[in-house]
């Protein structure tokens, strides 16, 4: 087994593990290298939430802070970056500055000795984000049996709210209809989730937002939930509430802004 395949390996077991612990990461490629480097093409490197180095090779410290800062990019923006790292003297031949992006590709300076090109593609790996849905209802069931087709993980129905502290966007969605609305409600308010959806109309939710509101529970975050849940596709069956409520799902995890309103 040549070195190649050995890191390969390597780098495919380490990213198993993170994907097992939901946990997102980046991998790097040199895809382009031009004048005296360290590093050449081909050389991989996994990279951690934080853009450190957990595994492979990247040619050492004069890439590092370029890589860590596309890697950090790209897990924010879930888009893949591509860096070219180059001497100063010959940034300023093209006319680009450090930091600048041209045509999909951003600059960086490479002040190391070598005076090498590296450029470097980053793709990011991100969790798939996490529905939480509460309720045993028949749109809780459906909900449930739908979200995986659209990349959704789930998590059993009745599930506690999302943890505060996981890596990945989580939202809520509240299907209890009358079987413990006010407690649902309750827990996932206490929770980080980015989106929490009530299922019922706007008088049922307007009745318990003011309960909640007795509690104690911020209004903020009151007024924040989406109630009724879903878009307003005229909805009658389980099935297709289920569905309108994926496709606001879908809004929220594309960012297309304010919802509409659910029927």
């Amino acid at each position: 087994m040549t070195p190649a395949e050995l890191q390969s390996s390597d780098l495919a077991q380490a990213a198993q593990e993170l994907r097992a612990k939901a946990e997102p990461f980046a991998f790097a490629t040199i895809v382009r290298t031009a004048g005296p480097t360290a590093a050449k093409p081909g050389s991989k490197a996994l990279l951690s939430a934080d853009g450190t180095i957990l595994h492979g090779w990247l040619g050492g410290g004069c890439t590092r802070g370029a890589v860590k800062r596309a890697a950090l990019e790209a897990l924010k923006s879930g888009t893949p970056q591509l860096v070219s790292v180059a001497p100063e003297d010959l940034l300023a031949e093209k006319g680009v500055a450090p930091g600048e992006e041209i045509d999909g590709t951003r600059f960086a300076r490479n002040g190391c000795p070598s005076r090498g090109t590296v450029d470097i593609f980053i793709e990011p790996c991100i969790p798939a984000p996490q529905l939480v849905v509460l309720g045993a209802s028949p749109v809780a069931e459906a909900l449930s049996r739908l979200a995986p087709q659209f990349h959704w993980s789930t998590g059993s129905v009745l599930a506690s709210p999302p943890d505060a502290a996981a890596p990945r966007q989580q939202v809520i969605v509240i299907a209890t209809q009358g079987q413990g609305d006010l407690d649902a409600l309750t827990q996932a308010l206490a929770s980080q989730a980015v989106h929490i959806a009530f299922v019922g109309s706007r008088r049922k939710f307007a009745v318990l937002a003011e309960k909640l509101a007795s509690k104690g529970l911020p209004e903020d975050a009151i007024d924040a939930v989406k109630a009724p849940a879903g878009l307003d596709i005229g909805a009658v069956t389980p099935e297709e509430i289920a569905l309108s409520i994926l496709a606001e799902l879908v809004c929220v995890r594309r960012g297309k802004g304010k919802q509409h309103e659910g029927g």
